[in-house]
């Protein structure tokens, strides 16, 4: 098995202080092979000149983050959820990527019913998932660290992601596993068997203590915390999983940092961690 720099993907998140230029020359310089990049700052220069700029570089787009939050009850709510989401895989087929990024969203202001707002969830993919499969965009249930449960993602763990995309067709609907949010799991290497296809990208980022305030930026590089990278790595790569490995951080202190040190810290860290899966 072995797992080598061009696997390698910047997740644009982790340099938050770089705009969609800066990050594409930073992986470039630095032979990544591929970018994860957020619709808010390919927005910000204009979706042609940010595909252009990938293109040019001979970088791949490994997701697109994000679409999702798809639990609004109310029919205007949901009406605009399911417009953004057709909008969010238009954005990923223009930049030719095969993978959006669902963070499925939590539960609306004053609800406490968890299944119904996972059952929406579901009725939404299904209602999506046309539009996905004629634009060649595989959509990717992410789930979360349940302590997100209530404001961003009521799938908590990957078996109930699972269960949520298996209900459509494996090449149409996948999930994103995020080291982050599965480490936890006493049942994660067993589900990520089970994912095997279905797994549509590989996240890094580690748990670090103590966790800030906003625990939205609680991400650490790899080799920072808790999480045992060589061991979900070889359950990834026993499933069948050979795309790219995407490093995502939401850090304060990272994001204060200079961006090509950033990206250097990102690669040693890869190769370090990994080094017992890479050539």
């Amino acid at each position: 098995m072995t797992i080598g720099l061009q696997r390698l993907s910047l997740n644009q998140k982790t340099v938050d202080q770089w705009g969609v230029r800066q990050v594409v020359d930073g992986c470039a310089r630095a032979g990544i092979g591929a970018v994860g990049l957020w619709r808010e700052p390919v927005a910000d220069i204009g979706l042609e000149k940010a595909a252009k700029l990938v293109r040019d570089a001979g970088l791949r787009v490994s997701t697109l983050c994000r679409g999702g939050f798809l639990t609004a009850a109310d029919p205007d709510g949901r009406a605009a959820a399911l417009a953004d989401n057709r909008r969010a895989i238009e954005e990923a087929a223009a930049l030719a990527t095969g993978v959006l990024v669902l963070v499925v969203g939590g539960l609306p202001a004053g609800d406490r019913d968890l299944p119904g707002a996972r059952g929406r969830v579901a009725d939404a993919v299904a209602e999506l998932v046309p539009h996905a499969r004629a634009h060649g965009v595989r959509l990717a249930l992410e789930p979360l660290h349940p302590m997100y449960c209530a404001d961003r993602a009521v799938l908590s763990t990957l078996g109930q992601a699972l269960d949520m995309a298996e209900q459509f067709p494996a090449g149409a609907v996948g999930v994103a596993l995020d080291t982050f949010h599965v480490w936890w799991d006493p049942q994660v290497e067993a589900q990520i068997a089970r994912a095997g296809e279905r797994i549509a990208t590989y996240q890094l980022a580690d748990w670090v203590l103590p966790l800030p305030a906003d625990v939205l930026l609680g991400r650490g590089y790899p080799g920072d915390g808790h999480v045992d990278f060589p061991a979900l790595t070889a359950a990834v790569e026993a499933a069948g999983y050979t795309g790219d490995i995407e490093v995502e951080i939401f850090n304060a202190d990272v994001w204060a940092q200079d961006g090509d040190d950033v990206i250097a810290t990102v690669v040693e860290r890869y190769r370090r961690i990994l080094g017992d899966l890479a050539p």
